[in-house]
């Protein structure tokens, strides 16, 4: 992590959302703080909410990949994903239960998690060194959030956001790479029995291990690289649906297996009809 001295409107943005997240009410958006689409100062403050979060005593578990779709690049205008940093207390087991508070603006979406062996920390990271370096993979749910109003976002507002992360979801079983096409995988999510989303690997910057080779080389250039038994959440598959209280999700994806969760129905307040 960066021992320099963040730039102020980077401690504003950090501040506005932290703010959102304990209030459990989202904030305006913050790249009115910042100069134009100033994305290295958005990480700065992503950096802030995580030297936070490990002062606090939370425990970085990995890394999740965002913007993977190039028909969400082109809608924020960006040219290449973006990541965050995924903390042990985001999991969430498989088959278990959201409560229907933890989370403000909740959606969900279906993608491969990979877990790493080893190192990987070379700037120039290719495809044979994630194969080398991945000991497996595994089906994944990521519940991704935003502390921004109605999910009015840029891409600085989802960077200083930890790249709008919320919770995840590991399924099973695990999976080595061995004899598995990471490309040729399809995936089918369903709300409550109804499929709201599907997909391929290509669908991820054309596979799930392109999408890990940019990550493994962008936080090696910036000095954090990716560590042995990180997990890495490479992106979704398929677009994300909208979460509610009570709602049930189910993904396959051929290949890897399956993952389940679900949303606590909303508390039933003294007095007020259900």
């Amino acid at each position: 992590m960066s021992v320099s001295t963040p730039p102020p409107e980077a401690v504003r943005a950090a501040d506005a959302l932290a703010a959102a997240e304990r209030s459990g009410i989202p904030c305006p958006p913050v790249r009115k703080l910042f100069a134009g689409d100033d994305v290295a100062a958005a990480y700065a403050a992503q950096r802030i909410h995580t030297e936070r979060a490990l002062v606090a005593g939370r425990r970085v578990v990995g890394r999740k990949i965002g913007l993977t779709s190039p028909a969400v690049q082109a809608q924020l205008g960006v040219a290449q994903p973006d990541f965050g940093v995924l903390f042990a207390d985001m999991a969430v087991p498989d088959h278990g239960e959201v409560r229907a508070a933890r989370l403000l603006q909740p959606k969900v979406e279906a993608e491969v998690a990979l877990v790493l062996g080893s190192d990987l920390p070379y700037r120039d990271c290719t495809v044979a060194d994630v194969l080398r370096s991945v000991d497996f993979a595994l089906p994944a749910l990521e519940i991704v959030d935003s502390r921004i109003t109605d999910w009015d976002i840029s891409i600085t507002d989802t960077v200083a956001d930890n790249a709008s992360s919320g919770l995840f979801v590991l399924g099973g079983p695990r999976r080595g790479l061995q004899d598995l096409d990471l490309r040729a995988v399809r995936m089918s999510m369903s709300r409550n029995g109804t499929e709201v989303s599907t997909g391929t690997g290509t669908d991820c910057l054309g596979g799930p291990l392109n999408a890990a080779v940019w990550l493994a080389s962008t936080l090696a250039a910036v000095g954090d690289p990716l560590r042995a038994g990180d997990i890495v959440l490479t992106g979704a598959l398929g677009p994300m649906a909208t979460a509610a209280p009570g709602d049930a999700f189910h993904a396959g994806i051929t290949g890897l297996g399956t993952v389940q969760v679900r949303f606590a129905p909303a508390p039933v307040l003294e007095g007020v009809p259900a």
